[in-house]
């Protein structure tokens, strides 16, 4: 599956397509793809990532031993109808119905049935735009619910009734609209509005939330949809930002909420392409003023709102919304930092900090490169284009002292201290811990000069 170019998966769709057709069987094309290239236009393909093939007209063991005689095979998904293939992204399933059976997204009871009809089959998708069929061989469409129309006037529309037994599809529907430039019909709205959460499963959520920022061209849009959608009732993080005032003199955009949607579409611009690090630096532009309600409050001496510490207020709620989406212990590890010290680059610049304070905040941002995205998007947000000189300041003088991309590792290390004749001891880490600090002031930057300056706080002249 891995490096295989979506002209390679076009090839393969055709031939399942083929081998389906041999056996008595058509096999239409849905989904994403079919979507995709109504999207790039007529006499343009997109570019084909993975593929949904649904089979109509052979029972279930037909439809394996058709496809196992040229495509191995996951055992994953099997009982519910679905082959997929091992070498391709291709998922090659039976029409089936859906009832709902418990709450959640997997509170379903799934039966294929090859009998049904296109237009039964697509009522169980989620949008109109998602339930467009195309035959793979001769480019036939079926289009039950309209979505290529819908697809042509940039509408948002759900399928059916059925759409609220899936809570899921209310956060696909926010990325949705912010990869497509997507506006939601009225009547989506109004039934999103009347469906709860249902505990969906962190990875499920998360999956969405990293659409949106990593897909989202404009970012603003989906949580935009989130909220008229009434589901910012579930994100109290991102709910509080709504209506909290800001200084007009610094944040001419207005409050919280519009600030952080003006710095998620300017972090959308400028994302680099590798998604491990634009999803930690679109994370901590989310929340990188989540500090800030409870923090806000104006000052009658100043004559102005203000929100002092928002920065350190802002982690608790950082961490509070991301542990509601995911386990992974290097979102919760890596964001929050960011969100602690976004304020830092222009304190610094300001204050004209030197190298020593450089150095200790790429220790505690973890990366000054991802900081600096933060801080420029933060500050685009706030209507600031062109120019930062104290984003360029901190790039350069990181640059020089090497530590844009990692904090200094520590020169001395425990196994130095052995070799020094030192047995292990409690006092280790307190020696250590001394002498990092020491490297991040620039007393030494060599191994020599660690050892010595080792010797001088240990008082032991024959270390």
């Amino acid at each position: 599956m891995n490096g295989i170019s979506p002209e390679a998966l076009r090839r393969e769709i055709e031939s399942v397509a083929t081998l389906v057709a041999r056996a008595g069987g058509r096999a239409w094309l849905v989904g994403g793809a079919v979507r995709d290239d109504l999207l790039a236009g007529p006499g343009r393909a997109a570019a084909v990532k993975d593929a949904d093939i649904e089979v109509f007209g052979l029972d279930a063991g037909t439809l394996r031993r058709t496809i196992e005689s040229r495509y191995a095979c996951d055992e994953c998904g099997v009982s519910f109808g679905v082959m997929k293939l091992k070498r391709f992204p291709i998922d090659v399933s039976l029409p089936r119905r859906e009832s709902k059976c418990a709450p959640g997204h997997k509170g379903f009871s799934i039966h294929s049935d090859p009998s049904l009809s296109i237009e039964e089959a697509a009522s169980r998708r989620d949008f109109t735009i998602n339930a467009i069929y195309r035959d793979p061989l001769d480019g036939t469409l079926a289009d039950p619910f309209g979505g290529a129309k819908d697809l042509e006037r940039r509408i948002l529309r759900h399928v059916s009734d059925k759409f609220s037994e899936d809570p899921l599809r209310v956060l696909r529907g926010m990325q949705f609209v912010a990869r497509f430039d997507l506006d939601p019909a009225a009547e989506t709205l109004a039934l999103c509005r009347s469906i709860g959460m249902e505990g969906l499963a962190k990875e499920r959520m998360m999956e969405e939330w990293s659409k949106l920022l990593l897909r989202g061209r404009t970012v603003s849009k989906g949580l935009g949809f989130l909220r008229s959608a009434g589901w910012l009732r579930f994100f109290s993080e991102l709910e509080r930002l709504v209506g909290c005032r800001q200084d007009p003199h610094w944040h001419p955009e207005g409050d919280v909420w519009n600030h952080t949607l003006a710095a998620l579409d300017a972090f959308a611009r400028e994302r680099t392409g590798d998604d491990a690090e634009d999803l930690i630096v679109g994370l901590a532009v989310m929340c990188h003023d989540f500090g800030k309600p409870a923090t806000s409050a104006y000052d009658p001496v100043a004559g102005r709102i203000r929100s002092k510490g928002h920065d350190e207020a802002g982690v608790a709620p950082t961490l509070s919304f991301l542990r509601r989406l995911t386990a992974e212990e290097r979102i919760l590890r890596e964001v929050p930092p960011l969100v602690r010290c976004h304020m830092r680059p222009y304190a610094m610049w300001k204050s004209k900090a030197g190298d020593s304070a450089v150095r200790r905040l790429s220790v505690q941002a973890g990366r000054i490169d991802r900081l600096l995205r933060v801080a420029r998007a933060d500050a685009v947000g706030a209507g600031a284009e062109g120019d930062h000189p104290e984003l360029r300041w901190l790039a350069e003088r990181a640059d020089a002292l090497r530590v844009k991309d990692s904090a200094p590792k520590p020169i001395l290390l425990g196994r130095h201290l052995i070799a020094l004749g030192c047995r292990p001891s409690p006092k280790f880490g307190e020696w250590l811990g001394a002498c990092y600090e020491a490297q991040l002031d620039g007393r030494f930057a060599d191994l020599d000069g660690a050892i010595a300056f080792f010797r001088q706080i240990a008082n032991r002249p024959d270390a």
